[in-house]
């Protein structure tokens, strides 16, 4: 049994051989935003739409010193992330997501800064290829340990159901914080949902200097399929011009092994906030969308967020 499970399998267990937890805390969370998605090569219909979740969370101290933690979002009218974690401490936090939550492959895959979505986040006429081709994230075990201070281990495990995860899947990462203004990204991991296995790896670098952040990014993915490879690269640069109000601009390319056609997108963000209401925008350009040399395409979205 490799570390990763022995690790995960001692503190579920323990924790479920710790008996009551002795306080327990209850809230309530909610949200609601209306956006409106618009595309200039095409007419996409009525673009206004709206979302609405609300967030329930407990938590409680075990017998052992051991917190264990549950999270679960109702989004619309369905049940959408669920969540429980187990803080270990010493050895770290144990969590099972039902749904919501992703290893570091998904969790890593634009870290570049932005004030709103990625540089190919926008909704355009087309396909829009993603940054990454991470596992499944529903029914998952991750795993955050702090090795030392300014180094954190970020894994996950995804098992096989034999159907939509043909075999389990494994992330592991790494994020460096030791140095003020600087953090430093590092995964590999595999995606088996489809019998053409991927094998993913990721490197990216922010770093912060008074109200400037800029970084950059490179994901490979190594796919068993013929002609499946790609390679994912973007930049980004966010500027804080006061407490309430950020802007920035992505940019992204996806090179695909199947054609010679890359994808380049590029966006600009603005966000600002005051009190419990957001209110964002970005406008993307995209070209060559998902490696189609005939479709440049560029699209926008403006949110309205308020949080409860």
């Amino acid at each position: 049994m490799n570390k990763l499970k022995t690790i995960g399998l001692t503190a579920l267990g323990t924790v479920l051989m710790a008996g009551s937890a002795n306080a327990v805390g209850v809230s309530a969370t909610a949200a609601t935003s209306i956006t409106y998605n618009g595309a200039d090569n095409g007419d996409n219909g009525n673009g206004w739409t709206m979302t609405d979740s609300v967030t329930f969370s407990a938590s409680g101290e075990m017998d052992n010193g051991f917190t264990v933690s549950t999270t679960i979002e109702m989004d619309g009218n369905v049940v959408d992330t669920r969540n429980i974690s187990i803080d270990t401490g010493d050895m770290g936090k144990l969590t099972f997501s039902g749904d919501g939550a992703s290893g570091p492959i998904g969790s890593w895959d634009d870290i570049t800064p932005s004030a709103n979505e990625e540089a190919h986040g926008v909704t355009v006429n087309g396909t829009i290829a993603g940054a990454a081709n991470a596992a499944s994230t529903k029914d998952i075990f991750i795993y955050d340990y702090t090795i030392m201070d300014g180094l954190a281990l970020k894994a996950s495990y995804t098992p096989s159901d034999g159907a939509t995860a043909v075999d389990s899947s494994m992330d592991y990462g790494v994020l460096y914080t030791g140095v003020e203004g600087l953090s430093l990204y590092a995964a590999l991991g595999e995606n088996n949902n489809a019998a053409a296995g991927i094998d993913n790896s990721m490197f990216g670098a922010t770093y912060a200097a008074g109200a400037f952040t800029i970084g950059y990014q490179v994901n490979d993915t190594d796919s068993s399929a013929a002609n499946g490879d790609e390679e994912f690269t973007a930049m980004g640069i966010s500027y804080a011009v006061s407490d309430d109000l950020s802007v920035s601009l992505n940019s992204s390319t996806i090179d695909f092994e199947s054609g010679t056609n890359d994808q380049e997108a590029t966006g600009i963000s603005f966000s600002y906030t005051s009190g419990g209401m957001t209110i964002s925008a970005t406008h993307s350009t995209v070209d060559n969308v998902g490696g189609t040399g005939t479709a440049d395409n560029t699209g926008y979205e403006i949110n309205f967020g308020f949080a409860f």
